[in-house]
């Protein structure tokens, strides 16, 4: 055993120089090569760099000047262990002089320290439950390294020729990724114990007196790079230092959107809807019917605190504040179908999300104390969603019969079963107030489940089944799009529906993606003196385009029916016409963080009444994500 520490303590030279090959894959550049070195050199001297390890330690000494012209087999050089100097000594070829036995017994000790010091890292990734990283015995194993990259030769060269490298399970070298301390480790430990084994078998002509001698000047050429890279990571030790005393949060992230949203109008607004209560008078009728409405720069502003504790769970805290007005109002167009994807609040800061989600069970537990959304109860198959950078319009977003209605206070439970995913879930729109007729169980609710299924990889299709209730004067059957009798079908009465809804998305290609949803609501009037029903239908249809111009963008089309009352106890409170929705927009994405996307939509008989001209919405978006 001796005798073999004493081989790799010869070999020092040999090992070090090696690593120096190993830690090109964390920290290397690409160099000019003179034409007249020999092919170690060419694969070789593109490793300007030495690991972190050696650097942080100051552990390199300078090189010797000797120089060596015979090339001989790597054990027959003799070399002091207690020298200063990287590489081979000067020696007297005519004395043959060995190392004392004390210093021969002192190295053997140090190097018996160091191996087991490499030992203890010899395996990233050996621990119970993972894969032992294999060793490969041609470069071509490793998929992810190609014949162009710069660093080709050299791995060319530890694999086939000196055979200590290892590739991970998954058959990659990871070149781009940074060198830990660990692997540096490793990577010399299998070094060292290959080059044990085949000094053991006698090879030869493995590593010689010529090889160390190029290591050598390698040494002396490279010295400016090596002592300023030393720098870098002494200086790059000490703003991670500084980054780590006075980062925001160990659990949390913050991140933010800002959008700027401006749009205008054209067209007459309607001059009449179908549920009496609508217009200055109460009956319905507007005075006029010009275009009111002005151009607008409304925003928004969104703060998202993401604090993970076990790093499988979320706990979303959002601080939103805007101001982007609502343009169904009477003043503007007087139907709901003009409004934005966005719109609302007077400027005040307020609390817009507040959930925790964590895994139980196997699912993934969602528990909200506000705004938690049926848009969360129910994935969303429509890629055109975003209010930032997607549709313009509330309507456009998804089907508002399943995704809209009584929200914020409740619990979802999500379950990824091999053929489905299944989410179910209970929210109440009055769960923080504790009045009579409010609370958690007695105030406004949605209930409901969600089916997902992938029949191929590029297509899902959903299923959805809600009910919902709706305590008086606080009727929104719809999500305010549509009709206003389809909104509220009954008036300002306490109003129940039942909902089905179904959404599929097909991705064609990488660029074009077809889509839709359809949905149907039963509406009931909860009044003991009163039984009346109500149908009412939605559908869409939708056309994306990501990256079309560049990757990034995103294009889109949309052809629908906003919620209609299809049938109703009151004839008269049918919609007998149909709007149809046309909307496209174009999201340009500038950079990683800004996007701006114009848009517009069309309405035709708004309010489903053709005696409303149709209305015109332009919109153009920006949007800051940080």
């Amino acid at each position: 055993m001796k005798q073999q520490l004493l081989k790799a303590w010869l070999l020092s030279p040999a090992i070090l120089g090696t690593s120096l090959i190993l830690s090109s894959s964390a920290m290397a550049e690409n160099l000019v090569i003179p034409e007249t070195e020999s092919s170690v050199i060419e694969s070789s001297v593109l490793d300007r760099s030495v690991t972190e390890s050696s650097v942080a330690e100051g552990s390199i000494p300078e090189p010797s000047t000797s120089t060596v012209t015979v090339s001989e087999v790597l054990t027959q050089v003799p070399v002091n262990p207690q020298g200063s100097s990287f590489g081979p000594q000067s020696v007297d070829s005519s004395s043959g002089s060995q190392p004392a036995v004390a210093e021969i017994e002192g190295a053997n000790s140090a190097v018996e320290d160091s191996q087991n010091q490499f030992n203890q890292y010899s395996r990233e990734g050996r621990g119970a439950g993972t894969k032992k990283q294999s060793q490969v015995t041609s470069v071509s194993q490793l998929s992810d390294v190609q014949p162009t990259d710069w660093a080709f030769q050299a791995l060319q060269s530890l694999v086939e020729r000196y055979g200590c490298i290892a590739g991970y399970p998954d058959g990659t070298y990871k070149g781009n990724r940074a060198l830990t301390r660990f692997e540096f480790a490793a990577g010399v430990n299998a070094c060292l114990e290959r080059i044990t084994e085949l000094i053991d078998a006698s090879t030869s002509n493995l590593v010689t007196r010529e090889d160390l001698a190029k290591l050598q000047r390698l040494m002396e050429e490279f010295a400016a790079e090596i002592a300023a890279l030393r720098g870098r990571v002494t200086v790059l030790e000490a703003r991670t230092a500084e980054l780590e005393a006075n980062q925001f949060s160990t659990t949390t992230k913050l991140n933010a959107e800002v959008i700027f949203f401006a749009g205008d109008t054209f067209g007459d607004r309607a001059t009449y809807n179908v549920n009496g209560d609508q217009g200055p008078d109460g009956t319905g009728l507007v005075d006029d019917d010009d275009d009111p409405t002005q151009t607008f720069l409304g925003y928004r502003a969104r703060l998202n605190f993401d604090t993970s504790f076990t790093g499988e769970d979320l706990l979303r805290t959002r601080l939103e504040v805007s101001d982007i007005p609502n343009l169904s109002e009477v003043d503007s167009t007087n139907t709901l179908m003009t409004r934005l994807s966005t719109d609302g609040g007077d400027g005040t800061f307020i609390l817009d999300d507040l959930y925790y989600r964590f895994p139980i069970g196997g699912g993934q537990l969602f528990i909200g104390a506000n705004s938690l959304d049926n848009d969360d109860l129910n994935d969303i198959l429509n890629p055109l969603e975003s209010t930032g950078a997607g549709t313009s319009s509330r309507f456009g977003r998804y089907n508002p019969l399943i995704a809209r209605g009584p929200e914020g206070v409740g619990a979802i439970f999500k379950y990824d079963f091999d053929f489905a995913l299944v989410s179910i879930g209970y929210l109440s729109g009055d769960g923080a107030n504790a009045n009579d007729g409010r609370g958690l169980f007695n105030g406004s609710y949605s209930t409901g489940a969600q089916v997902i299924f992938n029949p191929l990889d590029d297509v899902a299709i959903s299923v959805e089944y809600s009910h919902r209730y709706f305590r008086e004067d606080n009727v929104s059957v719809t999500g305010s799009t549509g009709s206003f009798i389809a909104d509220r079908p009954f008036g300002n009465s306490a109003t129940s529906s039942d909902n089905l809804g179904a959404q599929a998305n097909w991705g064609i290609t990488d660029w074009f993606q077809l889509g839709g949803w359809f949905g149907v609501a039963w509406a009931n009037q909860q009044d003991s003196n009163v039984d009346r029903e109500a149908t009412i239908l939605n559908w869409a249809v939708t056309l994306a385009f990501p990256d079309v111009l560049k990757e990034g963008d995103l294009g889109g089309i949309l052809v629908g029916m906003p919620p209609k009352v299809v049938e109703h106890d009151v004839s008269n409170l049918e919609d007998e016409d149909t709007s149809i929705h046309i909307e496209a927009f174009y999201r340009f994405q500038l950079s990683e963080y800004i996007a701006v996307t114009p848009g517009f939509f069309i309405v035709t008989s708004p309010d489903h009444n053709s005696e409303n001209d149709t209305i015109f919405v332009g919109t153009l978006r920006t949007q800051f994500r940080f």
